[in-house]
């Protein structure tokens, strides 16, 4: 798709730094309204965002919780080292309400709630067993201690009876849906997918079931930004190709922005036939950036629709043609006002510090941020630049895994420095 190319400085450009432009998406984003909610199964809540906070409804745990297979012990008496006799066992899901008499112990899963009159639970791999006798016994094995509390979880001690589990606003991952489970809520309240209209612009462009000429490309960009729309939290509307001529273009805008968010790409450099800003403007628009001083995406476009004609005021992002510029501005800017939108608040993009394991030029005045591989042992994690041919390189940003962020204000950055990455 089309490159960038250099965008030279004219009457009404909003050329802002890499870090003004996340401030800049931040703070839109903080305006946003939440949007309506529906009641989901359990199941299908996989992404969603929770519009209504999930009450444990009883404690967590409901009881003294075991964490280890042992015996469930009075832990002074256990440290004077004498024999105990075993006087049953406890498994996952039992209960043994009666006195434990001095002397004793009980065998404990897992999981099992621990006794009355015990005050510690010991593994089993620290005591010595006696089967001699007609009467099982334990004793700590030599050396070993335990305290009281010892591999127990109190009861309440993860959350009481009436306590938020999950804040509204949570994205329900994996984990979130366990929680929301253990507290019994088969079914949540989440809030509606935003619904994000994609145009893509070009004269060049095919559909993907067409055969391209020789000069024309297929439109990757609408797919590629569907995935992440769908990662995001959104639900995309891929819109028709958009042509390269002032109303065929004006058209596409008006039909897509009956969404909650508008993304274009392609149509946003300096040249003869990149008409999105110029549409845009003669439309009403409010442009709170129209360029970013990064590698690669720097026509960036980030801006407003005014309300009109009963159509609500909506948010839109230019995004450069080229579909790596394209995946990389919809990380750093896109994501944070897609998952506003989707009720999730401020949710900024994901950096992390990695060790870089080559040498990489810097460019002056401009933060690059490169398809880069991220790999990790125990003992650190590492990246290395992805081997590119530039920001229409698609094979290049699927084999990366992250984006190493490079700042503008260094020539080079040696092997063995620690750097920013973002992370997909």
């Amino acid at each position: 798709m089309r490159s960038a190319g250099v965008r030279s400085q004219k009457s009404g450009e909003q050329i802002v730094s890499f870090d003004e432009a996340l401030a800049t998406v931040e703070e839109q984003a903080a305006k946003v309204n939440l949007p309506d909610t529906e009641r989901v199964a359990i199941t299908e809540a996989v992404g969603r965002v929770l519009a209504s906070a999930v009450v444990a409804d009883r404690d967590q745990p409901p009881f003294d919780r075991s964490t280890r297979d042992g015996y469930a012990v009075r832990s002074s008496e256990a440290m004077r080292g004498g024999w105990l006799q075993v006087a049953g066992q406890i498994p996952a899901g039992a209960c043994r309400d009666e006195h434990l008499q001095p002397g004793h112990t009980l065998a404990i899963m897992t999981g099992a709630p621990v006794p009355p009159d015990t005050d510690a639970v010991v593994m089993l791999e620290h005591v010595e067993e006696n089967n001699l006798t007609d009467q099982p016994a334990i004793r700590l094995s030599e050396g070993r201690k335990i305290a009281a509390g010892s591999n127990i979880v109190p009861r309440g001690s993860e959350a009481r009876a009436g306590d938020v589990a999950l804040k509204r606003g949570t994205r329900m991952d994996p984990a979130a849906i366990a929680l929301a489970a253990g507290c019994g809520a088969a079914t949540l309240d989440v809030f509606l997918r935003p619904k994000v209209s994609i145009v893509a612009t070009g004269d060049e462009l095919v559909n993907v079931t067409e055969t391209p000429g020789p000069q024309e490309i297929r439109n990757s960009n609408s797919y590629g930004l569907a995935a992440l729309v769908i990662e995001a939290g959104g639900t995309p509307l891929v819109k028709p190709i958009a042509r390269d001529q002032r109303e065929a273009l004006e058209t596409s805008i008006r039909e897509a922005r009956a969404a909650d968010l508008m993304l274009l790409t392609g149509g946003v450099s300096m040249g003869e036939y990149d008409l999105v800003e110029k549409v845009l403007l003669s439309m009403g628009a409010r442009f709170f950036f129209t360029g970013v001083t990064m590698q690669p995406g720097k026509p960036a476009v980030f801006g407003q629709l005014p309300e009109k004609d009963g159509a609500p005021a909506v948010y839109f992002f230019g995004l450069p043609g080229n579909p790596v510029s394209t995946q990389v501005t919809f990380a750093c800017f896109v994501a944070t006002m897609l998952k506003a939108l989707a009720g999730c608040g401020i949710e900024a993009p994901r950096f992390a510090q990695a060790t870089l394991m080559e040498r990489v030029e810097g460019r002056p005045g401009l933060t690059r941020v490169l398809p880069a591989r991220l790999t990790s042992n125990r003992a650190r994690p590492e990246v290395k630049l992805v081997v590119w041919q530039g920001s229409g390189d698609m094979g290049a940003n699927a084999r990366a895994n992250c984006y190493a962020v490079l700042p503008g204000d260094t020539a080079h950055f040696e092997p063995e420095t620690v750097i920013t990455i973002l992370l997909r």
